[in-house]
């Protein structure tokens, strides 16, 4: 379950974050720094479970 709320966050925001937000992200560079948040985290997640 605490995967499923940051996951559909995570979904929400790279989907529709421009819209909502308004942000100009003609690059790609606000999804791609999301994206890379969101993996990095979840390496960070899995790693100090272990």
């Amino acid at each position: 379950m605490m995967v499923a709320i940051p996951a559909a966050m995570f979904i929400a925001l790279f989907g529709w974050g421009s819209e909502y937000f308004g942000w100009d992200d003609t690059t790609g560079r606000v999804q791609l720094a999301m994206f890379t948040t969101f993996v990095l985290g979840a390496i960070c997640g899995y790693k100090s479970r272990s």
